[in-house]
């Protein structure tokens, strides 16, 4: 039932972010503090993946031994099903940890519009607001994401909660799980978007720091 999604995060270029921007700063190094500032701010949101793939997988294995037990074991099914939902609590909590980092990563980008302005070569400029496009396209697709893997999780609250009903009937089983397939679809559909958009901006910020010729102090390897 649980699909599985490894989502693209940021590269970190910079090791060690300058704490602000200085009158001496160019437009371009100025925003380039800013857009790796931006990426530190994921770092929650990164942090959430791990623990997430563990409660799914964890999931996974209550509706695989649910789907096993039969009705005689109607008070385990109930067990099961209770410490399903309380997996599903834990990562609507993680979800919403990540969903705050985002927000705060996209305050923070917010701040390259002035720059952008102050840009006197126009090929950069282009740059520059190509770039901008693209990660605000990014923050959308991810709110999309967030929306949606939400909704799939109330679904899958409602199909445990089905579980312990004594009188379930198939039908109304098998309606229930045919509209999680359909929201998860949806689900990995938002997530593809998601990460097309994550490796396009990375790759757009790479060209937009080698054309501006921005000397970064170190480079992380992409997650």
């Amino acid at each position: 039932m649980s699909k599985f999604f490894k989502w693209t995060v940021l590269c970190l270029v910079l090791g060690g972010i300058l704490s602000g921007c200085t009158a001496k700063d160019s437009p371009e190094e100025q925003i380039y503090q800013i857009l790796e500032a931006a990426v530190k701010k994921e770092k929650t949101f990164e942090e959430q993946q791990q623990p997430i793939a563990e409660l799914e997988n964890k999931e996974k294995e209550y509706y695989t031994t649910i789907l096993k037990l039969g009705l005689r074991e109607f008070d385990q099914i109930v067990k099961l099903s209770n410490e399903a939902i309380n997996n599903i609590e834990k990562r609507k909590e993680l979800i919403e940890k990540e969903r705050e980092s985002m927000l705060a990563s996209h305050e923070k980008f917010k701040q390259i519009d002035d720059k952008i302005k102050n840009i006197e070569d126009q090929h950069l400029k282009k740059e520059a607001e190509k770039l901008k496009v693209t990660m605000n396209e990014r923050y959308e697709a991810h709110e999309k994401l967030y929306t949606f893997y939400k909704k799939s999780l109330d679904l899958d609250k409602a199909l445990y909660t089905l579980f312990q009903k004594e009188n379930l009937k198939m039908d109304e089983l098998e309606a229930q799980i045919e509209k999680i397939n359909q929201s998860y679809q949806t689900v990995i559909e938002a997530n593809d978007a998601f990460n097309n958009k994550t490796n396009q901006y990375n790759e757009e910020k790479q060209k937009f720091y080698k054309d501006a010729e921005i000397e970064i102090a170190t480079t992380d390897e992409a997650k």
